[in-house]
Order: structure tokens, then C-alpha cells, then sequence
């Protein structure tokens, strides 16, 4: 399944600084802890900001969902960035967008985090809280107030403002520093003298309760944890609390109680003050419950046998049961676990290395590797052949004079491999349109990041990660990376052909599309030039003739495209001068052709060449027609198929959306032995953008070097 974690990163993206700040922060550690629980869990994890661009991230990650395909959901762990109810802002969000979360309910919220009315609410059902006052300024009569009295913000948790007090004088100057620190009313509470104890919650229909946990006061009835003793010397806690059974079970019931009557869902943590009578007293309820390693929910999930891997699952669990009646959606996690799946800790390698992955990105994408530009496109071969070499590969090169370097990479030592990738490092881009590295919060930018210097740099951490595992080595693989995709493989096809003999299954780095398409089948290519020129310039009517003639031919070329039987015929580049008053006429087509099947190309091939106008206009007008066949079709085949069939299987345990596709473009994946498993689009989705600019999406390049180091592993065990 699909899970984004929001929390709060950047609380400074917003569009105005306004209202109340938010105090309260998750540590990014924990929230790593939780995406790698997650992930073992068998899930599709990406962390996201929850800041002013959160929907734009949310839509990247969770595109609508097709017919068949999972929903996905959210562990929210965002506290909000600033203004009233801010636990709120996110699951409201999540609410218009219709997409699952765990958590509760923007209501539920809402009342929890507002203590007076928690407070209002569980005296109207006979839960017992301690007495309290509200003010919103020292100015206000407080003669009524029964001293020791503990005061707080009304609406701010994790002990924020939290400070006992013992006569009037105290009382103002601690109520002018709530109102005046954090902008809101000042809840003033009997103090209870006693023990203090939390009793975590998880799930809903049922509730079950964990085992009651106190907060080691060292026997000072008086008393407290305060914020500072949370972030810097908390407090000891002991799970299971020391008290007999019957007093637990009372605690457990009434924290199930306020649970309900508040209209919680998934998991909380009632907070509880016992006096020296025995008495409970409700203080109050997280509705996000902190997951820290030291904190009270984690500690007593511990002492209810789920360690923190299978407590993050469990919360998941129960969201998902409640929005899709389904439990156990990823792996059945135990809590004594220690040996984690190998794909998990392939993706948690991956997650590590994002930052080392975007700068290799931008490294690789500001070189210019216009297929003419031979000192760059040989420079970005020379970066590549670095990260090669570190991981034990040897190098083979095939000088060009016209292009770049073609380059071969391997780790086998007899020349023959289970696994050919391709790719290639020129584009047609020159320097005066070259387009740099520009990240978004979710997308890559510059040329070529798509159509193939993304793929390069995926599958170099795909390597990686298998290198990391220890299991490069048992893989025999080499790695083509071609310089002339541009002019349609010219120089390169038959180094294509004869590495590609050598291996079992051959993968494409070219880019995927946003809605999970892989390439089973592309296009050849073929591309004719034509020259037309005028043989006499005499007579005027002539220059009106070749014109006519020569537009007329590229018309009836063009008309004999047909999409639906796989061809498409269109001129590329035409030049048309002529002139009237001192008659010529010439004229130049570049005329491309998509063709999907070599026999269907071998009969238009014959009607292009015949359609040439040379007998009758042959006493006045010049055609000169050259070129033919660029590369073949790459047609789908059972071998495909059974391939995809195992990708898609891979993806689908991922939540990673794939599909086959065909594509009009041509490539050098063509020119491979029609004899093997061969499959393109393994480079991370996106796409070229009208003006030439392409991108990337940035979760897709974790996604899609999990699912190609998982299909290398898969694959070798077959």
C-alpha cells in the first residue's frame, strides 16, 4: 500500500506568518523510524512536508485511483504550523481530498486539543477531571480559585506553559505569561496531589487498551513533568504500573470511556492523576499520541509485546480496517522479528541515499551532451565510468570521431551476463536551449532527466544497493550506454546486437510515464531525405510546376500514414525557395517514419520510393531520394509479457503503479536479439514538457530503483 507520512518540516512555507505558532515538532529521526517500520511492513513509503505545497505532493503520490488499484493513506504525523485547532489542518485537508488517514477526525481533534471543552465534555458524562478555572487575563476575579492550582494553555499539549502555583500573585503572573506566550486563554486546574500514569489506546471497534504506565515521580507527590523534562531529562517511566489489578482495570475502562465519548479513532493517550485516595483523575487526552523512543504510548506498546515495527503496522492496521475492512495490509510484522526482507532493506538503503542521489542528478544533468558536443557527452561518460569503477566494474570503450565514446561496463569475468542494461548519454539539445537542474518538492528538472540521464543515475543506486546487500557479485550484469540514440543508432547497432546475444534479459533506462507505463514494444524508424530542383530556369509557369509538384509529394506521403494499421509518415524538416522573376525552385524534406511491424515497413518502403514524380517531370524538375530503414521495430512478445507479468507482480506488492505500453518513439533497445526478454521505461516517470523542458518525479526514483534492484534479485533465483 501507498503511505505518505505528512509532518511539519518547514514551518516557514506559508503564505502568511499569522496567528498561534505551533510549539510542539516531531524529531525527522522519528519520523524516519516510522517510514522504515513502514517499509518493512511491506509498504510504499514517502515523507512529505506538511507545508503550503502539501496537496500538489499528496496528488503526486496518490494520482487518482484506476479500476483495480489500491487506495492509499496517510500516517499523519503533522502537528500543524500555526493558528487555533492546528492537529486539525491536515486531516481536514485529507478530508476534502478524499484520501484515508490515521488518526482521528478533524473533530475529534479539535476537542481533545481544546482542553476546557474536553474537560466540559467529560464532566457532562460523569468522568471525573479535577475542578477548573478559565482566564484570559490577570485583571479577572480570582477569589474562588482553590490553591494549589496547576496552569496551562488551553490549547497546546506535551506540558507546553505547564506550572504549578500556590496564591493569587502567582497565579497572574502565570496566566499574563500563558495569554501573552501563546496567544490564547489560560486553563487553571486543581492541582491533585499523588501519582501520574497514561494509558495508551489502539484501535476502535474494539478499543484495546495497553498496559497502564506511570510516570516516576520519586514519590513527590507534588510533583510534575514538565516540558523541559520531556525534551532533556525525562522522566523514568514504569510499564506495567506497580498498582494492584482492580485499579488498573478502572483506569483502563474510564481511558476507553473518554476515548468514545470524545469520538477518537485509531490510537490516543489518556493522561490520569491519581490522589492519595486512590481517587482518578482524567487530566487529559493526546489525540497524537508522541512516538518517540522514550515516550509513554511507544514505552507501553513495548510492554504490550509490539516493538516500535510492529506498533507503527498495528496503527496502520486499524486505520485501514476501518476505511476498507481489511487488516494485515502489508506483511504480518511480530514484534521478536529481527531478520527484515531483504527488499526492505534495499529500499531503506535507497531512502538513505537521496541526497546523493540528487546531487549525482544535478552533477550529471548541467553537462551538455548534445550528441555534437563530443568533449560533453565523453565528460558525462567519465562521471559515470567513476561509479562504475568504485564498484568493481571493468570498462570497455568504442572511440567515435563523429560522437562520444560508446561505453561497457561489467562485473563478469567470462563475457557473458544474466542482464544487459541500455541506455544512452547523448540528446539532442544544444547548449543555447540546455535547460539545468531545478528541484521542486516533488519533481526533478533539466534536460535530458527524463528521457535518459534519470534512468542512468537510478540504476547506478539500484547497483549500489545491491552492492551494499552483498549480492552485486552473484550477478553477472553489463551496462551499455550508447552515444548516438539521437541519429538512431548509426554507430552503435551493431555493438547493440552483439552484447545483447551475450544476455539473458536486457532493461531499458529510458524514462516511464506518471501512470506507470513501461515500454514492451516501440516503434522502428526509417527517415528519407528528398531533393527537388528545378532543371531549366527559363520559364516562370516551371517555378509554379516543381512547387506544386514537390508539395503535392509531400501530401501524398503524408497521407498514407495509418495509425491503426502502425504507421506514421510525416515530414521533419521542409524547405521550399523559389522565385518567380528570376525562376528556380529547389526544395529539401527530411520525411520520418513510425512503422510497428518490419514487414508492413518493407511494403510502405516501396510505395515512398514510388511515388517520386521522375518520368514525367523528368525533362524539367530533379528528384533526388536517399536513406531507408534507421532501426527496427521492437514488437512485443510472450517473453515481454511473461517479464512484465513479473514486474508487475513486484510492483504491485510495492503499491507502485506499472503497465505495459507502446511507444511511437524509437530507440537503441531495438536493435537488441529479438530472442530475449527485453523491456524498456525503467527510468523514473515523468516527462518532456511542451518547450522541451522534462522532469521527473522524485518518489518515482526511489520507486523505480527498488523495483529494478528487486527484479535483478528475482530473476537470479528463477
Amino acid at each position: 500500500m501507498r503511505v505518505a507520512i505528512i509532518y511539519n518540516k518547514d514551518f516557514s512555507n506559508v503564505i502568511n506568518v499569522f496567528g498561534m505558532q505551533n510549539k510542539e515538532v516531531y524529531n525527522p529521526l522519528v519520523v524516519k523510524r516510522v517510514a522504515d517500520a513502514l517499509e518493512k511492513g511491506g509498504h510504499n513509503v514517502e515523507i512529505i512536508d506538511g507545508d503550503m505545497n502539501v496537496i500538489d505532493n499528496i496528488k503526486e503520490f496518490f494520482p487518482k485511483t484506476q479500476d483495480g488499484e489500491k487506495f492509499g493513506i496517510v500516517f499523519n504525523m503533522a502537528y500543524g504550523i500555526q493558528g487555533e485547532s492546528r492537529y486539525t489542518h491536515i486531516p481536514a485537508m485529507l478530508e476534502m481530498l478524499g484520501i484515508p488517514y490515521v488518526g482521528s477526525s478533524p473533530a475529534g481533534h479539535a476537542i481533545a486539543l481544546d482542553k476546557i471543552i474536553t474537560k466540559i465534555i467529560l464532566q457532562k458524562n460523569s468522568i471525573p477531571t479535577p475542578d477548573f478555572w478559565v482566564f484570559s487575563s490577570s485583571d479577572e476575579d480570582m477569589t474562588d480559585v482553590d490553591f494549589p492550582v496547576i496552569v496551562k494553555p488551553k490549547m497546546e499539549s506535551v506540558s507546553f506553559g505547564l506550572k504549578v502555583v500556590y496564591n493569587i500573585d502567582e497565579l497572574k503572573e502565570a496566566v499574563d505569561f500563558i495569554v501573552g506566550e501563546f496567544k490564547q486563554q489560560a486553563l487553571v486546574e486543581k492541582f491533585i496531589r499523588g501519582r501520574e500514569f497514561a494509558v495508551g489506546l489502539i484501535g476502535n471497534s474494539p478499543v484495546e487498551v495497553l498496559p497502564v504506565l506511570e510516570i516516576d515521580l520519586e514519590g513527590d507527590p507534588d510533583a510534575i513533568q514538565t516540558v523541559d523534562d520531556k525534551k532533556f531529562k525525562p522522566k523514568a517511566k514504569i510499564c506495567p504500573a506497580p498498582i494492584d489489578e482492580e485499579l488498573a482495570k478502572r483506569m483502563q475502562d474510564l481511558s476507553i470511556k473518554v476515548f468514545k465519548t470524545l469520538g477518537l479513532r485509531d490510537f490516543s493517550r489518556v493522561d490520569i492523576r491519581l490522589d492519595e485516595n486512590n481517587n482518578i483523575y482524567i487530566l487529559e487526552v493526546n489525540s497524537m499520541a508522541s512516538l518517540g523512543a522514550a515516550g509513554s504510548y511507544v514505552t507501553a506498546a513495548k510492554a504490550a509485546g509490539f516493538d516500535f515495527d510492529a506498533l507503527v503496522n498495528k496503527m496502520l492496521d486499524v486505520a485501514s480496517f476501518r476505511y476498507f475492512a481489511k487488516e494485515n495490509i502489508g506483511l504480518n510484522l511480530k514484534s521478536n522479528s529481527k531478520k527484515v526482507p531483504l527488499p526492505t532493506r534495499v529500499r531503506s538503503f535507497l531512502r538513505s541515499r537521496m541526497d546523493q542521489t540528487e546531487k549525482l542528478l544535478e552533477e550529471v544533468i548541467d553537462i551538455n551532451t548534445y550528441y555534437k558536443n563530443i568533449e560533453g557527452v565523453n565528460r558525462l561518460g567519465s562521471t559515470i565510468k567513476k561509479r562504475f569503477s568504485s564498484m568493481g566494474f571493468s570498462y570497455e570503450s568504442f572511440p567515435q570521431s563523429e560522437v562520444g565514446n560508446v561505453l561497457f561496463f561489467s562485473n563478469s569475468d567470462d563475457g557473458e551476463y544474466d542482464y544487459l542494461l541500455v541506455g544512452n548519454l547523448d540528446n539532442n539539445v544544444k547548449l543555447k536551449n540546455q535547460k539545468y537542474f531545478q528541484r521542486s518538492e516533488h519533481k526533478i528538472y533539466g534536460t535530458g532527466v527524463w528521457e535518459h540521464k534519470g534512468g542512468i543515475v537510478m540504476m547506478l543506486q539500484s547497483l549500489q544497493a545491491l552492492r551494499y546487500l552483498r549480492v552485486l557479485k552473484k550477478l553477472k550484469i553489463g551496462v551499455l550506454l550508447t552515444t548516438d540514440d539521437t541519429l538512431q543508432g548509426s554507430f552503435s547497432k551493431n555493438i547493440i546486437k552483439e552484447k545483447s546475444r551475450r544476455a539473458k534479459y536486457v532493461f531499458g533506462l529510458h524514462g516511464g510515464f506518471p501512470d506507470g507505463g513501461m515500454v514492451t514494444s516501440r516503434s522502428g524508424a526509417a527517415v528519407y531525405s528528398c531533393h527537388m530542383n528545378l532543371r531549366e530556369n527559363k520559364n516562370s509557369e516551371d517555378v509554379s510546376k516543381a512547387v506544386s509538384v514537390f508539395s503535392k509529394l509531400v501530401a501524398d506521403w503524408s497521407n498514407l500514414s495509418n495509425e491503426k494499421e502502425g504507421i506514421i509518415i510525416s515530414p521533419r524538416e521542409l524547405k521550399l525557395c523559389s522565385n518567380i522573376t528570376e525562376p528556380f525552385a529547389h526544395g529539401d524534406l527530411e520525411l520520418s517514419v513510425r512503422f510497428n511491424d518490419d514487414e508492413l515497413f518493407k511494403k510502405y518502403d516501396k510505395k515512398i520510393r514510388s511515388m517520386i514524380p521522375a518520368s514525367k517531370y523528368k525533362k524539367t524538375i530533379d528528384f533526388h531520394l536517399e536513406g531507408g530503414l534507421k532501426r527496427p521495430a521492437l514488437t512485443a512478445t510472450e517473453k515481454s509479457d511473461e517479464i512484465m507479468r513479473i514486474i508487475k507482480g513486484i510492483a504491485d506488492n510495492f503499491d507502485i503503479r506499472v503497465n505495459s505500453e507502446h511507444r511511437w518513439s524509437s530507440a537503441d533497445i531495438s536493435n537488441v536479439d529479438r530472442e530475449k526478454y527485453v523491456v524498456d521505461g525503467f527510468g523514473p516517470a515523468g516527462k518532456k514538457e511542451h518547450g522541451g523542458n522534462e522532469y521527473i518525479l522524485k518518489h518515482n526514483l526511489l520507486e523505480k530503483s527498488l523495483l529494478l534492484s528487486t527484479l535483478l534479485i528475482e530473476l537470479s533465483e528463477i
